[in-house]
């Protein structure tokens, strides 16, 4: 897909290893990297803790793909080093090695999308800049009837580029995540223009959602507010989506996942007011929320696009996002747990076109609901994704652009 000369992608690479090289050695050398961030990131042995894993899970994952509960009209898809189109505006491709996120950690992380791309083109040699704009979304955290428990995501904005990459890095947890690539440019260019490889490192510091290996899943949702979340403390830094990396590589579950977030300074990609949505294997849910940048943690199942956390922000938001959490509180009271196909079948429930916003361009690909012929036209405004994550077999199950009739099944391992 891209379309710089092999030449030109050998001399990237060379430059980038070289570079890589040369800050780890300085990074050996230094002394008090990321001082005053209290607790530090625990070193593990990832390699020989993904070879007992993978041991003692193997059977149960052949066991969950054979339930009756799976979609019948689910794919699976395996992502490699080239980016693979699924179908129109969505894609998937796989990173393997280090993508020097440990570096980035190591030298103060960054306060601001600017210093990401700032970070990531002195990794590559190539411009990269990151923008965004607002966006919905709906989360819920249930009990499998199966076994375990499902995370189910809705990401809500306009027709976009969405991309899945599938993280394998050498000192942290493999993991699936995805990408809106609308938000990122090369240069001011279309990124796609990036050999895939190049593409793929970029994405790994812009993921909106995912889950990891030890079954750990992250969403970001926006809320409607005024204001947005700058910690300023003698902490190092993060964004909105190089925290989402950072817990995807690094936190086994919930608990873990708050410490981290402790050790550092938040602030808001793109100037919006966010929350994050995490849930593990154990069945703990919660929302992750900023107010007056103090961080609150509130026990919850469902998350959408307001305040969570009682007081006087509680609330705050769209009211539409109020509606779906209701749809959504409603349907874990009624059902309990519930097996993924019932999960997806919640996502469509609160996905755009269920209130009046499902609108056209021409482009292709887009059923209508109830209909068996495909529109010529795709939504000006969607749900551009929904994933099921199942927490115990460590699959994605995702839908695109709100054709519930075609998944694509992924999996961290």
């Amino acid at each position: 897909m891209a379309t710089a000369t092999e030449k030109e992608v050998k001399k990237v690479k060379r430059d980038f290893l070289i570079f890589l090289l040369l800050i780890l050695g300085v990074a050996g050398l230094l002394l008090g990297c990321g001082e005053g961030s209290g607790k530090q990131t625990e070193t593990k042995n990832y390699s020989e803790e993904r070879q007992k894993n993978q041991t003692e899970e193997k059977g149960t994952v052949s066991e969950e793909n054979g339930k009756e509960s799976r979609d019948k009209n689910a794919v699976r898809v395996t992502p490699t080093s080239e980016i693979t189109e699924l179908e129109a505006g969505l894609s998937m491709v796989q990173y393997e090695g280090d993508y020097g996120f440990d570096t980035f950690l190591e030298q103060g992380g960054a306060a601001s999308d600017g210093d990401v791309a700032a970070y990531i083109t002195s990794l590559l040699a190539q411009e990269i800049q990151m923008e965004g704009a607002p966006f919905g979304c709906s989360t819920l955290s249930v009990e499998n009837q199966d076994g375990g428990y499902l995370f189910g995501r809705n990401f809500d904005w306009n027709a976009c580029n969405g991309l899945i990459v599938s993280a394998r890095p050498e000192n942290g947890y493999f993991s699936v995540s995805t990408v809106n690539m609308d938000f990122i440019r090369a240069g001011g260019l279309d990124i796609s223009q990036l050999p895939d490889q190049m593409q793929a490192l970029v994405s790994l510091y812009a993921p909106l959602d995912g889950m990891n290996e030890k079954g750990l899943a992250v969403s970001v949702n926006m809320i409607q507010d005024s204001v947005s979340i700058n910690q300023d403390t003698a902490k190092p830094d993060l964004t909105t989506t190089t925290a989402v990396r950072l817990l995807l590589d690094k936190a086994a579950n919930v608990e873990e996942a708050l410490e981290l977030l402790q050790q550092y300074d938040f602030h808001s990609s793109m100037g919006m007011m966010v929350h994050l949505a995490l849930a593990d294997t154990d069945g703990r849910s919660v929302a992750v929320e900023y107010v007056d940048n103090e961080m609150i943690v509130t026990e919850t199942p469902v998350v959408t696009n307001f305040y969570l956390a009682d007081g006087e922000k509680h609330g705050i938001g769209t009211a539409q996002s109020h509606t779906r959490y209701e749809i959504l509180t409603q349907t874990l009271g009624e059902r309990g747990a519930m097996t993924e196909t019932e999960v997806r079948d919640a996502l469509d429930s609160v996905s755009k076109d269920n209130f009046g916003e499902f609108e056209r361009i021409p482009q292709g690909g887009i059923r209508s609901r109830g209909s068996s012929e495909t529109n010529s036209e795709c939504p000006l405004e969607t749900t551009e994704w929904s994933i099921v994550m199942n927490q115990e077999t460590k699959e994605l199950i995702y839908y695109h652009r709100e054709n519930y009739e075609m998944a694509y099944i992924i999996s961290v391992e």
